[in-house]
């Protein structure tokens, strides 16, 4: 089975496969062996915040500093 990537490097999934793996909205993509490998995840909304946090380089403490100060009279 082919599917093609565009200019805009995005690849469309033949729909044999989308039915096979489900109602898949994000995927994890890795390299192994020159090989793409897709593998369907499952994003909650604490994910993202994760997400956020590890980008702003941002510790617990750091968090719980923050509640500290917002929650002083």
């Amino acid at each position: 089975m082919l599917a093609k990537l565009t200019a805009k490097n995005q690849l469309t999934l033949p729909k044999s496969i989308t039915r096979e793996i489900g109602n898949a909205e994000y995927f994890e993509v890795r390299v192994e062996d020159g090989q793409i490998i897709l593998t369907p995840v499952k994003i909650q909304r604490a994910d993202g915040v994760r997400a956020k946090l590890a980008a702003l380089d941002l510790s617990e403490q750091d968090i719980a500093d923050a509640v500290a100060w917002a929650r002083q009279p």
